[in-house]
This record gives C-alpha cells, structure tokens and sequence, in this order.
C-alpha cells in the first residue's frame, strides 16, 4: 500500500524564503476553479509535483470567488448538461462547510408556459417573496425545487486545503505572468509601512503544463504574453444589496435575468449580464435623477427596467450606495464571449491550458476542473476517472 503523500508547503509572506524547484504543474490563480483543478489533479495524479500560486493572501481573497452568487440550479440549463451539475452538487457536498442549504429557484414569467404555476401558487408558503413582485406584471412561476445556494469563497478554501493536505504547494502574495515555453515570471509581493504594495523579489519558475486560472484577466494574460488570440470575453459586474426580509427557507428569484439571491436575511441583486467590457474599461457609478450613485449606469439601467414588475426595487430597500465602492463588484470572465458560455478549458500552446469559470460555474465549475484534470492526468503518468 502507497503510503499518503505528506502535506505540501505554504509560503505565506516573502519572509519565508522561496526557491524555485522541480514542479509538473503550476496552477496559476486560487479561486475556485484554479483550486479545483489542484485538488482533483494531487488526487487523479498524486506522484505529479504541483504548485499553486496566488496573488492574494488567501484562496479566493477577492474577485468573482467570493462575490460570486453561489446559486446551484437546473433552470434554464439543457438537460445535456443536468449530468455534469448534479456531479458538481455531490463535489461541492463531499468538500466540507460550505453553507449549502437547500431552497427552490423561482424564475418569474410574465406569460403562460409548459411547467408554468400560477405565481400565487408557486409562492404561497413564502408570502415574504411574494411581497417582493407585482402579481399582474408577472403572474407565471417556473420552480426547480431541487436547487440550493452555497458560498464559492467557502469552496475555493477548501479545495485548496485539501490540495495542500495531499501534497500541493502553495505559493501565496505572488503574482505570476507567462513568459512562454512552460516558463512563470514570479512576483513575491509585500507591503511597505505606507500601505503600498510592491515586489520583494522575482524568480523564473518552470513546468511542463501550466494552469491559467485567473478568471477574467485569463484570456488578455494569454494574449499578452503568448500572442494567442481567445474567442472569451468579460464584463464587470456589481451585486447591490436590497434590505427586504429573507430566511433560510426563502426562495431564489429570478425575472428577466435578475437574480434576488436571499442572503444575511435579506437578498443580493445578480444583475444579468448582457454586455462586454473592452479590456481597459473603468467601471463608473451611475446618476438617478441627476443625483450620482454607486451603481455602474448599465446595472442601473437594467434595475429602473424592471421596477414596474419588482416594485421592491424602487422602494428605499435597494441599496445604491455613494461611490462605486459602495457596491460590491468584480470582473468575470465571459466564456465563449456571451453570457450564457459554460466553463470551458483549452490549451493555449504546448505548455499552457486556459480554464475559465463563468456565469454558470456555480453548477457545473467543478465538473469543467474536473474533466481538465483528468485530461492532463494522463499525460502525467496518472489515472483517469469516468464523468
């Protein structure tokens, strides 16, 4: 019997002197899809060295991880694809607390369809909800009583943990740029007594497969360093707060690509993403009546759009904050260039895989991890499992 690979290094803080050595793999990013692919790789391939590298100082500090809506759901999802995200489900579900709770996902209609309830119906055990819409405006229900909610940050902490505990490094505060031929320019970030983030130290780090798993910046990453043109794109996206009354028990509501995610007793706005941002772009916050607000004008837009059907929205329970920092935000990566795009992954040359997340992550991320994993751990001399 193979006795357990022992637990991999940490490098928190340039005060822990940091060599580059003998790796297979380099995962660059730690947010969920960057640490998935860690895990199943340590696990599918465990004599494969891997590092993991991150510029924050903790998986999924920051970005679409941990702002993401964690809404795990069937609705709207073809049913080639219903496979792959009850596989995602019984991941998320083996990994540890990540706040699952099971709750219904209620998209809203304004007309009659196969499948449809009559509004009143379909939300008569949550009253609270009801309150929340206009009955006449949207009088048709679609429920996936299967659905659940969770919290990505949680998991991507997780697989990186479990990553580290099966023999993964785990480089942290570094920023890492692709310099071709399996090579990773690595910056070891520290901060000075003035607040101002600057490099420590650089290395040259090699492997041969490298992992680009930083979300949105990903495909201007590959075609700044690699000159390798992607068809993904991205788009920023702010999730305001709306201070109307939730519970455990309290659906998912969806209307025309709005998103009412109940959180913290009360719900987060996922506005629908139906733009791309050019690289370059600087989020602004909006005017309402001339009065300037935290809210980026196109998710304004799209909020004053719906406020006949979901009055809520025009009450003084929707938060639209000061200054853009108000609302929380971040950049996610479009796959395929349209919002709909599931993860994917891709080889990006003969060293270097892209693997990009996406709006539909929360259902069926890790099984996309998962897949490239598998793919490369036959190149690594691992093994391969059935999806």
């Amino acid at each position: 019997m193979t006795p357990p690979a022992p637990p991999g290094r940490v490098w928190a803080h340039v005060g822990q002197p940091f060599e580059p050595a003998a790796y297979d793999v380099l995962v660059i990013g730690a947010g969920r899809m960057g640490s998935a692919a860690a895990l199943f790789l340590r696990q599918l391939a465990p004599e494969a060295r891997l590092l993991l590298i991150e510029e924050g100082g903790l998986p999924n500090e920051d970005g679409a991880t941990i702002l993401a809506p964690g809404v795990w759901t069937l609705a709207g999802l073809p049913e080639a694809h219903h496979a792959a995200a009850h596989w995602t489900r019984e991941a998320a579900q083996t990994l540890g607390d990540v706040s699952w709770q099971a709750r219904p996902h209620v998209t809203l209609h304004p007309t009659p369809g196969l499948g449809r309830l009559p509004v009143e119906e379909a939300l008569r055990e949550h009253p609270q909800s009801l309150a929340l819409l206009d009955p006449a405006a949207l009088p048709w229900a679609e429920v996936d009583p299967q659905a659940a909610t969770y919290r990505p940050g949680s998991l991507a902490l997780r697989t990186a943990q479990q990553a580290v505990a099966l023999g993964a490094d785990l480089l942290l505060n570094t920023r890492a740029a692709l310099c071709g031929g399996g090579e990773v320019q690595l910056e070891r970030l520290t901060v000075t007594n003035t607040h101002q983030i600057v490099t420590h130290e650089t290395h040259r780090q090699g492997a041969p497969t490298v992992i680009l798993a930083t979300g949105a910046d990903a495909p201007h990453h590959a075609e700044h360093a690699l000159g390798v043109h992607t068809r993904h794109a991205r788009a920023y996206r702010q999730m305001p707060h709306l201070a109307a009354p939730s519970n455990d028990t309290s659906p998912v509501l969806r209307a025309a690509g709005l998103t009412l995610r109940p959180q913290h007793g009360a719900y987060t706005l996922i506005p629908p993403l139906h733009w791309r941002d050019p690289h370059g772009y600087q989020p602004a916050g909006g005017q309402l009546t001339g009065v300037p607000t935290g809210l980026r004008r196109e998710t304004l837009e799209d909020l004053v759009a719906q406020m006949d059907e979901l009055p809520v929205l025009a009450s003084e329970a929707l938060h639209m904050g000061r200054s853009l920092s108000d609302v929380p935000g971040a950049w996610l990566a479009l796959p395929g260039g349209t919002p709909a795009g599931r993860p994917t992954f891709e080889p990006l040359d003969d060293h270097t895989w892209l693997l990009l997340g996406g709006p539909q992550a929360d259902t069926l991320g890790l099984h996309t991890a998962y897949k490239l994993a598998s793919t490369l751990a036959q190149t690594l001399g691992g093994q391969t499992a059935a999806l």
